[in-house]
């Protein structure tokens, strides 16, 4: 048995005596041949850092929302972890650098922007630094790119922001110019584009992702070594992978004044495997189409289809109350759910039940919160209460070499030693026949 494992099961022993108190546990540093995802938690939206198997490094997400808002500060959202001492860029890139394998020269090798709002890549707001050259504003994606070289960033709209509008024709501007909310948001896609010309002028590279392929995203030190990894790419906009090859096809409608999909309909999926192991992440995908509206506008639905069964989920939409309808849930049916949480409403008190269900799917499932705000807690009550292992940390989802197996280790949010609350497994990754590999 390796070493890491002999550590992890002790670590496991100990936690299973332990837990409830505060284990004081150092986690083990990434070895080769493992896979790591650490869903960071700042309070201000998603940012999962993966260590691949190679070390190759994968930030998915950088969300930062606006600390002028009221909100932000309100009792519907999480406070900011570890302190206020730093911004949520600032904690992201101090996580990264900590548990990167390469520490001080830390370098991402890809980052993915599901999607463009605030919690998921950062927002504008009066008063946000500047970065050192002063072509941009140091927030969430563009705050971590300035304090972490990224090699690659790949989005949903480069180059032409044109789905579901153009988003750069000067008519969007001028209309916006009307509208504070509208505003604000035009002035953080233009922050974002000129931190991308800053980015290219350095050398980086800025691609849209390719639905249905699984050579954008690869590992770039020992690829020969890990030939059973890989990153599918599952959704782009409208344009969904078909679950074979790598056909596509369109699903959303061409966008027009009286259908226009909206910028959670248009998130990027993945599915990362290793071996037999699956995890699927998916930003903001609705699943349940509002009331009287179309049902295009469930894109959860056609995604499952093609995924498939999974290990690990992350709750699309942070659990919130359109997310994974009963197709989804039934299809992807994982062993542990992922909740990367901020607001009052995550969980959807619908989604929980739905989520929990053994008539979806059969068997244990575990769910871990990254917050689990007081106010849901009182209007969910036991239900929440018994569905879930965790409610608040740092969520690491450790896979062993090979992919066989893995762990769900918590680490405190608290402070900047982060260390171990809660260790969980191991779990037995499903045999590959019984998932959709494809």
């Amino acid at each position: 048995m390796s070493l890491p494992k002999l550590i992890f099961l002790g670590l496991l022993l100990c936690s299973l005596h332990s837990f409830g108190q505060e284990l004081g546990d150092q986690l083990p540093s990434w070895q080769e041949g493992m896979m790591d995802i650490h869903h960071i938690n700042t309070g201000r939206g998603n940012a999962a850092f993966a260590i691949l198997p190679d070390g190759t490094t994968l930030l998915i997400d950088a969300g930062e929302q606006d600390p002028t808002d009221p909100r932000t500060h309100s009792l519907r959202n999480a406070p900011l972890h570890p302190d206020y001492t730093q911004m949520p860029y600032t904690w992201i890139a101090r996580y990264i650098r900590k548990t990167h394998p390469q520490k001080d020269k830390a370098a991402l090798d890809y980052a993915l922007i599901t999607h463009f709002h605030d919690d998921h890549f950062g927002s504008y707001y009066p008063g946000a630094p500047l970065s050192a050259s002063g072509a941009f504003h140091l927030t969430g994606i563009t705050g971590v790119g300035a304090l972490i070289p990224i090699r690659k960033l790949i989005d949903r709209g480069y180059p032409d922001y044109n789905y579901p509008y153009d988003m750069k024709r000067e008519a969007v501007r001028k209309k916006a110019e009307a509208d504070p909310a509208a505003w604000q948001y035009y002035q953080t896609m233009t922050n974002y584009w000129n931190f991308i010309k800053d980015q290219q002028q350095q050398g980086r590279q800025v691609e849209a992702l390719k639905a249905g392929r699984s050579d954008q995203i690869v590992l770039v030190h020992q690829p020969e070594k890990y030939e059973d990894f890989k990153v599918r790419n599952v959704k782009i906009n409208g344009t969904i992978w078909t679950g074979e090859g790598e056909q596509t096809f369109e699903y959303l409608p061409q966008p027009s004044p009286t259908e226009m999909p909206s910028e959670n309909q248009s998130s990027l999926v993945i599915r990362i495997d290793y071996g037999d192991f699956r995890y699927y992440t998916g930003g903001d995908c609705p699943g349940i189409a509002d009331l009287g509206a179309p049902a295009w506008q469930d894109v959860a639905t056609p995604v499952a289809k093609a995924v498939g069964e999974v290990d690990v989920a992350v709750m699309d939409h942070h659990g919130n109350r359109d997310a994974h309808n009963e197709f989804s849930v039934r299809t992807l049916r994982p062993s542990v759910w992922i909740q990367q949480t901020w607001s009052s409403d995550h969980p959807g008190h619908e989604v929980l039940r739905r989520i929990t269900s053994e008539h979806l799917y059969p068997g244990p499932r575990d769910l871990f919160a990254t917050n689990m705000l007081e106010a849901n807690k009182n209007v969910i009550g036991p239900a929440l209460e018994k569905a879930y292992q965790s409610t608040e940390g740092h969520i690491v989802l450790r896979v062993m070499p090979g992919g066989h197996e893995y762990y769900m280790i918590i680490l405190n949010d608290n402070n900047e030693t982060h260390e171990v609350t809660g260790v969980f497994g191991p779990y037995q990754t499903k045999p590959k026949e019984s998932t959709s590999l494809k």
